[in-house]
């Protein structure tokens, strides 16, 4: 026994086998909120996003192209932001999660978001959605 085991692939009701990418913790300033105070400022808003892929069929061959690279989750992310004042965070949780669903390999992922400068602490919302149609 060498220590490593191998992964199962799904079939017949067995335990589906996932990789998971995630970015914790990351933090932006962002244009949110329905109420008044919270128009024309930035709050601070902490993102956390994990992603269940399906394992690769192809060798990666160590290419950053043939992954999911969290630094396109990141990137996207910023995108989102850019566009302008978001009203719900529950919004801008769609929008993330839509982002990490158009990768083929995503299976499910699961958004965190919390905007920090509303109570003391942090309030939010976390969703989790599945790609049925995902590809390996």
């Amino acid at each position: 026994m060498t220590g490593k085991r191998k992964g199962k692939t799904a079939s017949a009701g067995k335990d589906l086998v996932l990789d998971r990418v995630f970015v914790h913790d990351f933090v932006l300033d962002v244009e949110i909120g329905v109420y008044t105070h919270e128009k024309g400022v930035t709050q601070r808003v902490r993102f956390s996003v994990d992603i269940d892929v399906l394992p690769a069929t192809l060798n990666l061959n160590d290419d950053i192209n043939r992954a999911l690279d969290y630094d396109h989750i990141i990137g996207g992310i910023k995108s989102i932001v850019a566009r302008g004042h978001i009203n719900l965070v529950e919004t801008l949780a769609e929008d993330v999660a839509n982002l990490c669903l158009d990768h083929p390999r995503t299976a499910r992922v699961t958004v965190k978001i919390e905007k920090l400068d509303k109570e003391p602490g942090a309030v939010g919302v976390e969703i989790v959605r599945v790609n049925q149609g995902a590809r390996r």
